[in-house]
């Protein structure tokens, strides 16, 4: 298990994040070290989605307009339908996702999630695992969609789907525990 220490990972969402998709990979981060803050452009807290139905609230430890890019050294992206949706939309949520790209920031997205990569520029020449019905939209943004459980490409981690989250959760652990072993050679 990587080692991630002190690593402060922003888990940006909105009401209909796929429950599942931040509750597990955010207990492997926290289980290997990580300090991992729930940031959302909700005030206080923010609703799940079950697959089918609605899911439970969790508190939001950071709001989205109190969030500096700059205190966190990673980034997660929950998938569901109407989460990156919803961000998708926002400008604020836009450029906090484009500032992780901008700084080489390791980021990790799954399922629906890459529609908030997508709006950032970030998804150009990269590819990128995703639910299938994002195919076409990767594709129109000069993405290759791939059909694969974890798909690595630079800074970028993504996955297709809940049941790709064992695989999901080695390679984003994997990952972050590499660009925090840069961050310590170069500073």
């Amino acid at each position: 298990m990587e080692n991630l220490k002190g690593l402060k990972v922003a888990i940006l969402v909105d009401n209909g994040f796929e429950q599942v998709e931040l509750i597990e990979p955010r207990k492997a981060l926290d289980q290997a070290g990580a300090e991992t803050r729930v940031v959302s452009p909700r005030d206080q807290r923010v609703k799940g989605w079950k697959f089918t139905e609605w899911g439970d609230e969790l508190p939001v430890d950071v709001a989205l307009d109190q969030a500096l890019p700059r205190h966190f050294d990673a980034l997660l992206l929950p998938g569901g339908v109407m989460n990156p949706d919803a961000l998708r939309m926002q400008p604020k949520a836009v450029a906090f996702v484009k500032s992780f790209f901008d700084a080489g920031k390791p980021v990790a997205v799954i399922c629906h999630g890459p529609w908030t990569v997508i709006e950032t520029g970030a998804a150009r020449g990269r590819r990128i695992a995703s639910w299938p019905s994002l195919r076409t939209d990767l594709r129109n943004a000069g993405a290759e969609w791939v059909d694969e459980e974890a798909v690595v490409d630079g800074n970028l981690v993504s996955s297709r789907k809940p049941d790709d989250i064992p695989a999901f959760n080695r390679e984003m652990l994997a990952l972050f525990g590499r660009a925090r072993g840069q961050a310590r050679r170069t500073a």
